[in-house]
C-alpha cells in the first residue's frame, strides 16, 4: 500500500459552518400583472401630485422647497457659512469661465516652470 492509495471523498469540510450548510437566501417572488398596474398608477399619481404641488409654490431660483425647510432649522453662523461659500464657488466659476484653456494650459506650464525640481537626482561622481 502506497501513500498516494487513500484519497478522500466528498465536499471539504469547513470550520465554524453548521452541519447543515449554508443557508441561501430565498428568492422573490414574481409579480403579478395587478400588482405592476397598481405600481404603474401609484407612480403616475405621485407624478401628477408632484407636477400640482411644483406649479402652486412659487420657485425663486433653485430648490426653494428644499432650502426653504432647512433654512428655517439653521444657525446664523450656518447660514452666513453657506452664503460665503456660495460667494466663492460663484467667483471661482467666473474665473473659470473668463480664462480659455489655452490661458489656463500656459499659466499651469508657468506654475510647473516655476517650481524647485527637486525630483531631479543631482550627478554623483565624475562625468
Amino acid at each position: 500500500m502506497s501513500d498516494y492509495d487513500f484519497r478522500p471523498g466528498g465536499s471539504l469540510k469547513l470550520k465554524g459552518v453548521a452541519e447543515g450548510g449554508i443557508i441561501k437566501k430565498k428568492k422573490k417572488k414574481a409579480k403579478t400583472k395587478q400588482d405592476s398596474e397598481l405600481e404603474r398608477e401609484r407612480v403616475k399619481d405621485l407624478r401628477d401630485e408632484a407636477a400640482v404641488s411644483k406649479s402652486s409654490l412659487p420657485s425663486s431660483g433653485s430648490n426653494s422647497t428644499a432650502s426653504s425647510a432647512s433654512s428655517d432649522r439653521k444657525t446664523d453662523a450656518e447660514r452666513r457659512f453657506e452664503e460665503v461659500q456660495r460667494r466663492r464657488l460663484a467667483d471661482r466659476v467666473a474665473k473659470l469661465a473668463s480664462k480659455t484653456h489655452k490661458d489656463r494650459v500656459s499659466e499651469f506650464n508657468a506654475h510647473l516652470e516655476s517650481l524647485s525640481e527637486h525630483h531631479d537626482i543631482p550627478k554623483v561622481g565624475p562625468g
